[in-house]
């Protein structure tokens, strides 16, 4: 044990805590910025088993804030290769590599037999969807959000309220790194706190992260943190699918233009812009899926229909396989 000599020492850890961490299995959703920080980090302290999805492979671009890969790594699937990087570091740790997106379809899957779950996907169609699986099953979740100099960590679920308790409503713009750009260290210093959360809550440290969050602005070096715990949980919520739970009986309604989606999910679909949503009168016999490319244009139109009466409702993010 003499690599974990260190951190063994903290009489909060010891021989025990040491065990648990060993012991303990964890799924980490996304190998990029926050995940190329927060991975060393965890196999570093010894967690015994890492579930790791990505479908992405390394890009030049990558570099700048994915310092977990290297130039020998372009054009290779993230997933595979931050494996090979992991076990480099600690040959002891296992690490079960699944080169394949998170999806409503595989969520459950991915959280066969683990402990927590680390959302470094940075996406908020994937964090819906991690929560709304985590919630049930009272499995803790550890979140993160970075873009340009700003960003956030909390813990939700587990003894903690979900995330939609504390974010009910989806963000009404779909900006990410890839659009609006953010910078290494950010996205480090957010990833090394989810890292910290996540020994924290397998550790059983009081207090406990979940049911917090910290806000980082390193633009005006504000670090601010507040507590959720009484959030109450929203009595209805739309939840995320993917294509391959769409239903033959489904009214699917295609929110993109056909210069934007010239091809949809399906054959059969309604084209209707947002506007047109107020003026369209939906069936009620039928689950109305509402499609576009991030989900954002399909969740307010599904808080248009829900305020209508429409109960049975769904959201497709197409950007999302």
């Amino acid at each position: 044990m003499e690599r974990y000599q260190r951190q063994m020492m903290l009489p909060e850890i010891g021989d025990a805590g040491q065990r648990k961490l060993c012991n303990a299995r964890v799924l980490v959703v996304g190998a990029g910025g926050l995940g190329a920080t927060l991975l060393p980090q965890l196999v570093g302290a010894g967690v015994g088993y890492i579930r790791l999805y990505d479908d992405d492979q390394v890009a030049l671009h990558n570099l700048h804030r994915q310092t977990l890969f290297t130039m020998q790594d372009i054009d290779q699937p993230k997933a595979s290769s931050a494996q090979q990087a992991l076990q480099q570091r600690n040959p002891e740790v296992q690490i079960d590599a699944v080169q394949q997106p998170l999806s409503a379809s595989n969520t459950l899957t991915a959280l066969a037999d683990c402990d927590l779950v680390i959302d470094a996907a940075d996406n908020f169609a994937v964090t819906y969807q991690l929560s709304d699986a985590c919630w049930p099953a009272g499995i803790p979740l550890i979140s993160a959000s970075v873009l340009a100099r700003q960003g956030y960590v909390g813990g939700f679920c587990g003894t903690a309220p979900s995330y939609r308790a504390l974010f009910p409503t989806l963000p009404r713009s779909a900006a990410n790194c890839n659009t609006a750009g953010v910078m290494g260290p950010a996205v480090a210093t957010l990833g090394a706190m989810q890292a910290q959360m996540a020994l924290s809550v397998l550790l059983d440290l009081q207090p406990s992260p979940l049911g917090c969050v910290v806000n980082c602005d390193f633009v005006n070096w504000h670090f601010r943190q507040f507590r959720f715990d009484g959030a109450e949980e929203p009595a209805n919520s739309v939840p995320f699918i993917d294509r391959t739970l769409l239903r033959g009986d489904d009214c699917i309604v295609e929110l993109r233009s056909h210069e934007e989606a010239p091809t949809s999910v399906a054959p059969q679909v309604q084209r209707i812009l947002p506007p047109a949503i107020a003026t369209w009168q939906p069936p009620h016999d039928q689950r109305i899926v509402l499609v576009c490319a991030s989900g954002i244009r399909a969740a307010q139109a599904a808080t248009e229909l829900a305020q209508r009466g429409c109960k049975r409702l769904a959201i497709l993010a197409a950007n999302r396989p």
